[in-house]
């Protein structure tokens, strides 16, 4: 796979067929990773559009086609395979710019759980040392206004049993009220339905009911059958997000699909979801896919480490908005339930993710009182920053800074889609931070992206040691628009073994889209207990094999709506287990012992505990056991699979550590380390596998930029990989 056919005529369509499609809507670009029928592949970079994002997508594509001049209609015609990621509904909770007319009935007397919430809520999404301060405490805005919100008394108890009788009486009332109120969807959360149903099943009959009467149709959505889990205030804010965010994008996501249809494609749109796996856009609940677009580096990362052999990668993803960051440790990245979107703790299953507000369009700015420089966390988004002569943004921005030190070209950002302006930047800078602060321009900008690159840095060796682990144990995966650009200075000091920087980080969460199977997971509290010396092991079986079976027709059932033959479906099931008095389980995939059609036994409970044993000496080395307590199994989960077209890493043959001349482009002076310096200017495209580049240096492309610091070198791999690390360090890499 390569993209050396960028520069071909418009006769190369005849060798690109392009096969698989990968999108990744951002909130300030939309990249596109495009692989033909020869696993060439090449990447495309469009603002986005959030208004409609089937315009965004088409251009971004369109971008990309014309590295291999082939059109867009031709091109689309032969996609096998269309897959989405985006944030267009993690923005819509984040900017509170859902719909509304949400009804809630919940039991009575708990009417103000979803306004209360739980206090983890309220230090949520905080940074560090405000939590550690304790001084951004703040309670999210409920997303229900309490006057949409009714009790019905009724009552399950902790094993599922009824002790109280549903008051019918008050469910017809709650009913009426909300319906006169002009709700257009009644959500519907009682205590402990995810073990006993009936009494939010009697809840949907009664509104029915109602209904009918009134001549009205809204929709009734239950918790226990959206998320059977374990946590009522999660799962009723899960449910309340799927209203108010998730389920409005639909329709954004069938304009994508159209918008491909009316360029000739065939292909449907899939969705990448918060867990790994891609669903259709009909799915019942798309709560699933909230997270899907700053994932989809994880998933990709994956990808890369096990196809070069690579045991512990740091994913980090530098974007207009954010820094995100996942490990993947020893092949493995966990999966986490508590988790939390706009301050709201949710019952979602998200690969496990950091992210901090710093990115690309974060907004800079000086604090009068203290007099400090202050970057973020409201960034300019899509507008990218103060010197955009077609924005409206009148605070700069971290792009307006590394435009102003030299490191971006103004003539091709975003390949000269996006007029920047540096004497813009540079008088911004100037009066808006560098005046007030009495300081030079220049060495004001540079201090700006330390403060931002020692803040994604901090973030790396927190997330890196909480797990007992160092940097040293860690190669570093830089991607996104802004990865490249600030990886010298965000992995400074930090030791990592590597430093990577595919030639498609552009686009590599859309690229690790692309490595995603269409999947559907399905997951519900089981709470069984095994007892040390098994001795209940066959009935803990017994009860686990009716759940797993359950879970499985439904995800069976899913891929049947979209067409596709539950035969060729594979059913990957597993546990989450802890031992018993612990707070935190493990998911174990337990496919190599589950039968299906028999299911488990005895016995393959015993090789689940061993295998929850083995997986637990790896991600917790410094933990004790205590299997004398016996085991808890807390969640069966069922998730099946159809296998999807996937990308190729490139492996092309190693030329010589001298660029061609036609790569370079010229110099420019660039500001590092309080001093200027003549950098040279490479033209990504041009550059083969095994070229050196030594630094002072810039590596351009349309959609990202390479900064090689004085002192560095990245030399370009087989992969089509550079390896960004100061000279005089390390072994040879080619």
């Amino acid at each position: 796979m390569s993209e050396r056919g960028a520069e071909r005529p418009a006769s190369s369509e005849a060798r690109h067929r392009p096969r698989l499609l990968a999108l990744d809507t951002g909130g300030t670009m939309t990249d596109t990773f495009v692989v033909d029928d020869e696993a060439n592949y090449t990447v495309g970079k469009a603002q986005t559009t959030p208004a409609d994002e089937s315009v965004c997508t088409r251009n971004s594509f369109g971008d990309a086609l014309d590295n291999w001049g082939v059109p867009p209609e031709a091109g689309a015609g032969d996609l096998e395979g269309i897959v989405y990621s985006g944030t267009a509904m993690l923005n819509r909770l984040l900017e509170r710019e859902g719909s509304g007319d949400i009804g809630l009935i919940t039991n009575g007397g708990m009417e103000d759980q979803h306004r209360f919430g739980r206090g983890i809520q309220s230090w949520a999404d905080r940074s560090y040392a405000g939590r550690l301060h304790a001084r951004e405490h703040e309670h999210p805005e409920p997303l229900v206004p309490r006057e949409n919100v009714r009790g019905v008394r009724g009552r399950m108890n902790m094993a599922g049993l009824p002790t109280l009788p549903l008051y019918e009486a008050e469910a017809y009332e709650a009913v009426e009220d909300l319906l006169d109120r002009g709700v257009r969807v009644i959500c519907v959360c009682l205590v402990y339905s995810y073990l006993n149903d009936s009494h939010e099943q009697k809840v949907r009959e009664i509104a029915e009911e109602v209904m009918a009467e009134r001549g009205e149709a809204v929709p009734v959505w239950l918790s226990s059958e959206q998320k059977p889990i374990r946590g009522e205030v999660p799962r009723m804010n899960t449910l309340v997000i799927e209203a108010y965010a998730a389920e409005p994008s639909r329709d954004q996501l069938y304009r994508v699909d159209d918008g491909f249809a009316e360029l000739g494609s065939a292909a449907p749109v899939r969705v990448l979801t918060s867990s790994g796996g891609t669903v259709a856009p009909e799915h019942d609940w798309l709560a699933d896919t909230m997270l899907s677009g700053p994932i989809g580096g994880i998933f990709g990362g994956e990808f890369v480490a096990d196809e070069l052999g690579i045991d512990n990668l740091v994913c980090s993803d530098v974007g207009g908005t954010s820094f995100d960051v996942g490990l993947i440790t020893e092949g493995h990245y966990p999966t986490r339930w508590d988790q939390s979107l706009a301050q709201f703790m949710v019952s979602i299953p998200m690969t496990a993710m950091d992210t901090i507000g710093s990115g690309t369009g974060s907004y800079v700015r000086v604090d009068r009182a203290s007099e400090r420089i202050e970057v973020g966390p409201d960034s300019a988004g899509y507008e990218v920053g103060y010197s955009n002569r077609d924005a409206d943004v009148d605070v700069v921005t971290v792009t307006d800074c590394t435009l102003a030190l030299g490191y971006l070209n103004p003539d091709s950002f975003l390949g000269g889609d996006i007029p920047v302006d540096r004497d813009v930047a540079l008088e911004g800078i100037r009066e808006q931070v560098a005046e007030p602060l009495g300081e030079d321009i220049h060495e004001t900008a540079r201090g700006v992206l330390d403060i931002v690159e020692r803040n994604m840095a901090n973030e790396l060796r927190g997330l890196i040691l909480g797990l007992g682990y160092s940097p040293e144990n860690y190669t570093l995966l830089s991607y996104g628009g802004g990865g490249p650009l600030h990886a010298a200075g965000y992995s400074r000091g930090l030791a990592f073994q590597d430093v990577l920087i595919p030639q498609w980080a552009a686009a590599f969460s859309a690229f690790g889209c692309a490595c995603a199977d269409a999947a559907y997971r399905y997951d519900r509290s089981v709470d069984e207990i095994l007892q040390p010396d098994y001795s209940n092991a066959s009935s803990v079986a017994y009860s686990l094999n009716d759940t797993l079976e359950a879970l499985r027709e439904r995800a069976e059932a899913a891929f049947d709506r979209d067409g596709v033959d539950p035969e060729t479906v594979e059913f990957r099931p597993s546990l989450r287990i802890q031992y018993l008095g612990m707070l935190d389980d493990l998911e174990v995939e337990i496919g190599a012992v589950y039968d299906d059609e028999e299911g488990l036994d005895a016995a393959d409970v015993e090789t689940v505990i061993d295998r929850y044993e083995a997986k637990f000496d790896r991600v917790f080395k410094r933990a004790a056991k205590s299997p004398e307590n016996g085991y808890q199994l807390t969640m069966a989960i069922g998730v099946g699979v159809a296998p999807s077209p996937k990308p190729t890493i490139p492996d092309e043959e190693l030329q010589g550590e001298t660029p061609p001349e036609a790569a370079h482009k010229g110099t420019r002076d660039i500001y590092w380390d309080d001093d200027w310096h003549a950098a040279d200017l490479w033209r990504m495209r041009s550059l083969e596998p095994g070229n050196r580049i030594e630094g002072p240096a810039v590596v351009e492309a349309p959609a990202t930029t390479i900064l090689v610091p004085p002192g560095y070198e990245a030399p370009l791999d087989e992969n089509r990989i550079y390896h960004l690390r100061e000279q005089g360090t390390g072994g040879d890499v080619l």
